[in-house]
């Protein structure tokens, strides 16, 4: 299968991917951003190769028997982590001949897994479920298989989003009950004993270090939580069309945006002090934290609408009426995306200052953001 590209489809800074006709539900790039991994509303996971202009269906992962809600490509051991509503996760390793082998990992939970995530050094993955509880998943060498331990106290809810710290050992997670917690996720048996940090310094395995509410203004379901690229900070955003930034170095120093815009589903960070939250209005839009307080920035989604053309109004409509034809000049969003984004990536650039990123949405397309053209465009964009 191959799909082609088209540059410049969102002004200057994008290129677009046409996938199919069926909503994405999620996406993962390996190390080098030649293959991206992404699932189609499905319980099979599509990697594609990019060759040139296009894309080509390289190979399609079977293994989930419902659809699948999450996917992670580890970038140092090239194992990709799957999880799904039939309550299963799958670490998928490509063999010598290039064929992908599934190993299945007994979750222990009685609910849909709904996100799942390597730790930095790809030694434990960590699976948010509807069970209340996160799965962290660590391989066991001695009985070849990979076991899991439950963080359970006190989720009450379903947990939606998951990140881990830099550190390895801190895990964020975001949930349905409008609260955002630090947990240890700190495995003893495969990893040495953690170092303090500005979120605490007491690390057992399931310890709560912290917790936030998303409560400000009405509150609303945390619909994604990240991890800042140095671990000071969190940043989340809420089904009440928020965005927020704690900042654990400064006292746990908190920053709430209500926004006017639909909810975001998803955020990501782009240097240590800025932002791209994407969600229900189809576009990404860029946040910077300045003096613990998070400003918005601007659209990167740059569209200039379409002339209307010489015909005048009632011309246009003798026409229409003549040709027995329906007007849908206006039926198309002002946007590259044309509906939600359900998902967003670093695509380029370092831990600390991305360089262009990736978005996919529900109507199936993958489109990457290049900030350098952003920058030439947007004159007072402040990437950090």
């Amino acid at each position: 299968m191959s799909i082609p590209i088209q540059t410049g489809s969102g002004g200057p800074m994008s290129e677009k991917f046409q996938i199919s006709n069926i909503p994405i539900t999620c996406h993962a790039w390996n190390h080098d951003r030649t293959k991206v991994a992404l699932s189609l509303n499905n319980n099979e996971v599509n990697i594609y190769k990019r060759d040139g202009n296009k894309w080509d269906l390289e190979e399609t992962l079977k293994g989930h028997d419902l659809r699948v809600t999450d996917i992670d490509w580890g970038v140092k051991t090239n194992r990709i982590v799957t999880c799904s509503a039939d309550r299963n996760a799958y670490v998928w390793t490509q063999e010598s001949d290039g064929k992908w082998t599934p190993t299945l990992v007994l979750l222990r939970i009685h609910r849909a897994a709904t996100c799942v995530r390597w730790a930095p050094e790809e030694n434990k993955f960590a699976v948010g479920s509807g069970a209340r509880l996160i799965s962290v998943c660590y391989f066991e060498k001695e009985n070849n298989w990979w076991v899991s331990k439950h963080i359970k106290k006190p989720i009450t809810s379903t947990i939606t989003s998951i990140s881990w710290h830099p550190n390895n050992v801190l895990l964020a997670a975001g949930s349905t009950d409008f609260k955002i917690r630090v947990f240890s996720a700190w495995v003893k048996d495969i990893e040495p004993r953690p170092t303090s940090t500005p979120w605490g310094s007491k690390m057992p395995m399931g310890n709560l270090m912290t917790e936030f509410s998303n409560s400000s203004g009405g509150g609303g379901f945390v619909n994604s939580v990240r991890f800042s690229p140095d671990g000071n900070k969190i940043a989340w955003c809420g089904h009440d069309s928020s965005i927020s930034v704690v900042d654990s170095s400064k006292d746990m120093a908190l920053s709430n945006l209500k926004t006017e815009h639909l909810p975001f589903t998803t955020v990501c960070w782009v240097s240590n002090q800025s932002i791209v939250a994407a969600g229900y209005g189809a576009c990404p839009m860029l946040y910077s934290l300045d003096s613990d307080k998070l400003n918005f920035v601007t659209q990167i989604d740059i569209q200039q609408k379409k002339a209307a053309g010489s015909l005048s109004a009632m011309n246009k409509f003798k026409n229409l009426d003549r040709t027995n034809q329906e007007d849908t000049s206006d039926t198309s969003l002002q946007t590259v995306h044309q509906n939600t984004i359900t998902g967003l990536a670093v695509y380029e650039g370092s831990p600390d200052k991305a360089n262009a990123v990736s978005t996919v949405g529900a109507d199936s397309q993958l489109v990457i953001w290049n900030f350098k053209s952003l920058e030439q465009s947007v004159a007072n964009l402040r990437i950090s």
